[in-house]
């Protein structure tokens, strides 16, 4: 995921698709992984941090939504300071900030203390280092850019896999303290990821002044005059209240169920292996020329099949149905990382995606904040882990219908007059490409010439 970005650099630069930008691509690889794992990652100390506060599930479960609230949510102020200072030194500030939160975190003396550290500081470095590594990914790479950002996104299941279980060998001979403050020396590599985010120069002509980069507003408000925007913010906005919940609560379930410790952090293993897999997998298939005009429906079916599976996972009552919910989440859940953005692309265009996806994720963060916090204030009053996933599964089953039933009766039934004026301001077919087929099923609003072509710098 991502924010407003919108510093676009110098025109005429083209992208490389390769070079450096196998350097590029690894940084990113390794942000994407701190950036989403950690929030997850961090929930193998839950029951330890209970013990030493006195406090409630729904109480350690604010400190993972605050850390993806933060990521979600800081989207425009990521976008001023990447326009003002440029990506690298904002990526390296990120990953100081990231790591003062989690060494700071493991002095404090509180739940408060922590929401201040581990949730806002830490959530906000993160946030300065993923976004300008997005944008840095995809100024490198155009013709390559679903390979580039599927092997970007598998980060985030590959450090689930590694940072799960290291946090729970790290409690267990360090304490929580001394694993927050190791894990908080981990994160100083984000700064060696920021050094490898080179700037592309842009090319001289003669001796003419270089290119300049293209003026545009921070934050493009008309995309909410778009009905295919409303209805997917709406639907990812819900989908997001229960999407994060089981990763949260699944292994606090397995200790109930009396899973030693070990074994339980190992089922978030089980969840980013298959993870692995899933999102490559689904970046290939969603890429093929027949299937990517049907990408919102894709991905309205992986929205449909992730809650699906968090409902047959609330009848889990052993360890084993605990590892097969994790197999079908992860395949699940990975579909769902894989295919957000490029149907948020499809639906607004290149030239709006930097502001759309910016204030989808603002909306999103909410959502974040409620999200897992209600889950564990009904695991509170009810002590029955059943409740919170069957929550999250129709949660997540209702942003499925949202979406396709959105798309199908609002979008692709629009009236005679819209799709005249479409044809009227069609752009030339010289200025066209191959995924102006998508974003011409997809968009509820007339096109403008040059809006779809595809830029490294608008795409995540």
């Amino acid at each position: 995921m991502g924010g407003a970005v919108v510093d676009e650099g110098p025109t005429g630069i083209k992208a490389p698709d390769g070079g450096w930008g196998w350097a590029v691509l690894f940084g990113c690889f390794v942000i994407t992984g701190f950036s989403y794992a950690f929030p997850k990652a961090v929930s193998v100390f839950f029951k330890e941090l209970m013990r030493e506060f006195g406090i409630g599930y729904s109480d350690t479960a604010w400190i993972s939504s605050i850390l993806l609230a933060m990521l979600y949510g800081t989207g425009p102020l990521c976008s001023v300071c990447v326009n003002r200072f440029g990506c690298r030194p904002v990526m390296l500030a990120g990953g100081l900030l990231a790591s003062l939160g989690m060494v700071a975190a493991s002095f404090c003396r509180s739940i408060i203390q922590l929401y201040l550290t581990t949730g806002v500081i830490t959530g906000l470095g993160l946030a300065l280092n993923f976004q300008p590594s997005l944008i840095m990914l995809n100024r490198y790479f155009n013709k390559r850019r679903p390979m580039a950002n599927g092997l970007a996104a598998a980060g985030s299941p590959v450090f689930l896999c590694t940072l799960s279980p290291l946090g729970q060998l790290l409690q267990d001979h360090y304490g929580w303290r001394g694993g927050f403050l190791i894990l908080g020396g981990l994160l100083l590599n984000c700064c060696v990821c920021a050094a490898l985010m080179r700037p592309l120069e842009a090319p001289r002509l003669g001796s003419g002044p270089a290119p300049q980069r293209p003026s545009h507003r921070l934050l493009d408000l008309s995309v909410f005059r778009d009905r295919g925007f409303v209805i997917y913010a709406v639907a990812a906005s819900i989908m997001v209240l229960g999407l994060f919940v089981p990763p949260v609560f699944v292994v606090s379930y397995a200790k109930d169920l009396g899973v030693p410790d070990t074994q339980a952090a190992f089922l978030l293993t089980v969840l980013g292996f298959v993870d692995i897999f899933a999102r490559p997998t689904a970046g290939f298939i969603t890429g093929l020329k027949k299937v990517r005009p049907y990408s919102v429906y894709l991905f309205s079916f992986s929205m449909f099949f992730n809650g699906f599976t968090d409902l047959t996972g609330s009848t889990a009552s052993d360890y084993g149905g605990l590892v097969v919910f994790c197999i079908f989440f992860g395949i699940s859940y990975g579909m769902v990382g894989a295919l957000q953005f490029e149907v948020l692309m499809a639906i607004v265009g290149t030239q709006k995606f930097s502001s759309a996806i910016g204030l989808v994720l603002l909306l999103e963060a909410i959502a974040v904040l409620i999200g897992p916090p209600s889950g564990g204030k009904l695991l509170d009053a009810t002590h029955v882990y059943q409740y919170v996933f069957v929550l999250a599964g129709a949660e997540v089953l209702a942003s499925s219908l949202v979406l396709v039933l959105g798309n199908f009766f609002c979008i692709r039934k629009r009236p005679e007059a819209a799709v005249e004026e479409e044809e009227h301001h069609k752009p030339p077919a010289d200025m066209r490409v191959d995924s102006r087929e998508v974003e011409h099923f997809l968009k509820a609003e007339p096109e403008k010439n040059g809006e779809v072509v595809h830029t490294p710098e608008t795409s995540v």
